[in-house]
């Protein structure tokens, strides 16, 4: 597709079974393919032969998902283009709807086999109770409610994406917007701030159609599936063998007592250093003592080089990996209007090498979203020697280990950004940061829970259920004047549209990077080896195991988190702001 940031690449290791000359956006290209591998499974009469199958049914998966993810990227890349955009619904509408009942019938025959059995069972241990999960949650009746469930998700990113305001002059994306709130003018501040709630709130009646379009969706999703409410069903679908909703209450309650407190105690340091009567909404990203804002780097090839050079201190192995990347052009990070909001990590499962989006535009923030993002491609350059295509990804929870502690591994060399003090402030920005996500991940997580918990609840109750939330995991800023965007404040999470469930995740992976980082403070040689270790694990291991590869302890009660919080509070109380 000629909308990619990057060339044609090969596969990492020659196709078998695919055909070379194949159009994978078709789905009378793709049929006959699955055909064949339905008719071979029946005739496998040695335990080798079907796990030949089994190879080759992930060279076909890969296959396909690489065509989706380049479909995706080019999407993400120009919302503005319709070429792009059509591509894409074509394959959610076209492709995805005929493709899954098959994945479907594969996984069936795969989970009966009569040959499975002679697996090695530690091997196959996490395949196979992944597959009867497949095999258990599918319903035909469910594949066009999917489909238009990606629809919406694509309309949230488009209307997201397309977002602009005329600022002094100049029409700015909401991104771009973001450098004016940590500029020392309290009056530029506010301007700008109003100007972007004010083009949202534009915008709110468009976000809340969406958003109730996707519940009504999934709620009768979970119905078909036999589940009572989505959230269960979502727990099963997205493999969480290893924790509960209950465990999720439990989170949510530690986060309560041990992290807001810490979170309130910052927000007050921060109005007394601004000399303020009461922290404003414009107030939390300017520096609290009023210096010029961090600015690690102007141009974006700039901020690619110095990343560059953190790697090549940190690890010469991670460094190559960076490196190839560039030399791939498999990096879209700068700031653009029509390119899709955020930041994420793409997988280019057949050619086996990650792809990194973002929306760079000068900010300290961008310099933790290259890193964090870095960290899931070693995630993925480090599993691609896996053939079973499965295990060359892991459990998201796992995943987000990966890329949060190489933001405070990283961390550590962010002077190629910086001078000393700047660094040092630098540093302070992120841990601070760290105290500031815990909170608000666990009102995105209790928020979903409500939601799906509540069904037919009423736009008002659902705004009640978010304010009391805001109210319990919130610090001490003042909304006031600012009630209505304060009450929407949810419409700006995109796991909240297009990612149900998708965001406790974050909160489970901080605790585990927080544990990389305090070990590498005890031996760095050690814990990296441990980190590169269970990152080349892939998918192969349950959660528990692949978090105590990396030295961590997969548990998210108080009792792990306040070891974890007098940590950051001790090297926050290093790193005083000062002037």
């Amino acid at each position: 597709m000629d909308l990619l940031p990057f060339d044609a690449l090969p596969a990492h290791k020659p196709r078998r079974f695919v055909p070379e000359a194949i159009d994978l956006g078709q789905w009378d290209r793709i049929a006959p393919l699955f055909d064949q591998l339905e008719a071979r499974a029946q005739a496998c009469t040695t335990a080798a032969a079907l796990e030949q199958w089994l190879l080759d049914w992930g060279e076909l998966s890969a296959a396909i998902d690489e065509e989706s993810s380049k479909r995706y990227i080019a999407m993400t890349c120009h919302t503005d283009n319709a070429e792009a955009e059509k591509a894409y619904l074509h394959f959610v509408e076209d492709v995805e709807p005929q493709l899954k009942p098959r994945q479907f019938k594969l996984a069936q025959t795969y989970v009966t086999h009569r040959l499975r059995a002679q697996f090695p069972k530690e091997r196959y241990q996490v395949f196979d109770r992944d597959t009867q999960v497949h095999v258990e949650l599918f319903r035909p009746e469910n594949v066009p409610l999917e489909t238009e469930e990606a629809r919406l998700s694509q309309q949230y990113q488009k209307l997201s994406g397309s977002l602009t305001v005329q600022f002094r002059g100049e029409e700015k994306t909401l991104v771009q917007m973001g450098r004016y709130l940590e500029e020392p003018d309290r009056a530029l501040r506010q301007e700008a701030w109003e100007v972007v709630a004010n083009r949202r709130l534009q915008e709110a009646e468009k976000f809340e159609v969406i958003f109730e379009q996707l519940v009504k969706l999934r709620e009768q999703i979970a119905r078909n599936a036999g589940y009572g409410n989505y959230r269960d069903y979502a727990f099963r679908k997205l493999g969480r063998f290893d924790y509960t909703p209950e465990d999720c209450e439990k989170f949510h309650v530690a986060v309560e007592k041990e992290i807001v407190p810490v979170l309130r105690e910052l927000q007050d340091e921060r109005q007394r250093q601004l000399g303020v009567e009461s922290l404003r909404p414009w107030d939390l990203a300017v520096d609290p003592l009023n210096r010029p804002p961090l600015r690690p780097f102007e141009q974006v090839d700039q901020m690619v080089s110095r990343t560059q050079e953190i790697f090549e201190r940190l690890d010469g192995g991670l460094a190559a990996g960076f490196q190839q990347m560039q030399t791939l052009r498999l990096l879209d990070l700068a700031n653009r209007k029509g390119k899709a909001p955020g930041g994420y990590q793409s997988t280019l499962a057949e050619a086996r090498v990650p792809f990194i989006f973002m929306n760079a535009v000068g900010l300290q923030r961008d310099v933790e979203t290259i890193l964090h993002e870095a960290g899931h491609a070693f995630h993925a350059l480090a599993t691609r020697d896996e053939d079973l295509y499965a295990y060359r990804s892991a459990p998201i929870e796992f995943c987000e280990v990966a890329s949060m502690s190489m933001e405070l591994l990283g961390n550590e060399f962010i002077e190629r950004f910086y001078a000393a003090p700047e660094a040092k402030r630098a540093r302070r920005t992120h841990l601070e940061g760290i105290v500031n996500i815990f909170p608000w991940i666990a009102t995105v997580d209790a928020f979903q829970h409500w939601i799906y918990t509540h069904p037919g609840h009423t736009r008002a109750e659902r705004t009640a259920a978010w304010l009391e939330l805001m109210d319990r995991f919130g610090g001490t800023v003042d909304w006031r004047g600012h009630e209505v965007a304060h009450a929407n404040l949810w419409h700006r999470q995109l796991h909240i549209f297009i990612h149900a469930f998708y965001y406790i995740e974050y909160g489970i992976a901080q605790l585990g990077a927080l544990q990389v980082w305090a070990n590498s403070k005890r031996n760095k040689a050690e814990s990296l080896d441990h980190y590169k270790r269970s990152l080349a694990l892939g998918g192969s291991r349950p959660l528990p195991e692949l978090f105590a590869a990396a030295g961590c302890k997969f548990e998210f009660s108080q009792k792990t988190i306040a070891p974890l919080v007098r940590l950051v509070r001790d090297e926050l109380v290093r790193l005083p702001a000062k002037r």
